[in-house]
C-alpha cells in the first residue's frame, strides 16, 4: 500500500496532500515534534515524536519504504528519503530526484555559508496560492506514477 508521510512541522501544504489522499483512498501519515489538529480520518494518523533534533526526520526515514511518497521542504531529509526508494515532493510543488539532490544539497550549504558570512538576508518568497497549485499538480503527478509502476 502506497503511503504519503508528511513532515508535518510547519507544513503549509496539508489541507492539499488530505484532498490528493482521499481521492486515491492513501494513507496518510504526519510526524511532528507535537500533536497538532488534523481531520477525523481512518487513513490519517499522527505520529508525534520526541523532540529532539532530526526526530521527525529519522522516523520518517525509518518508516518510509520503495514506493511510498514523503512530503518534505528539507533537503537533507529527502535525499535520506530518496535513498530508500521514496519519491519526494517539496511543498512548493518541486519533485526531488536522484538527479537533482546533489544540486539542492550543494545549492543548500552555499546558502547557508552565505547567510552565515551576512552576504545573503533573505530568505525564500512567500508561499502563494500558485505555490499551492504546483504542489497539487506534483503530488498528483507522483501519485498516478508510482500507481503505474505497482
Amino acid at each position: 500500500m502506497l503511503d504519503i508521510y508528511v513532515d508535518a512541522d510547519g507544513c503549509p501544504v496539508k489541507p492539499e496532500v488530505y484532498k490528493v489522499a482521499r481521492r486515491y483512498r492513501l494513507n496518510v501519515i504526519l510526524v511532528a515534534n507535537s500533536w497538532m489538529r488534523h481531520p477525523p480520518a481512518d487513513w490519517l494518523t499522527m505520529q508525534v515524536v520526541e523532540e529532539q533534533f532530526d526526530g521527525a526526520d529519522d522516523w520518517i526515514v525509518e518508516h518510509a519504504t520503495d514506493g511510498d511518497i514523503v512530503i518534505a521542504s528539507d533537503i537533507p531529509l529527502a535525499d535520506r528519503c530518496l535513498k530508500k526508494g521514496a519519491r519526494v515532493l517539496g511543498h512548493r510543488g518541486r519533485p526531488f530526484t536522484q538527479d537533482s539532490i546533489g544540486d539542492a544539497l550543494a545549492t543548500r550549504e552555499l546558502m547557508s555559508h552565505l547567510r552565515e558570512m551576512g552576504s545573503v538576508v533573505v530568505g525564500q518568497a512567500p508561499f502563494n496560492q500558485r505555490d499551492r497549485s504546483r504542489f497539487l499538480q506534483g503530488l498528483d503527478q507522483i501519485v498516478q506514477a508510482v500507481k503505474r509502476e505497482i
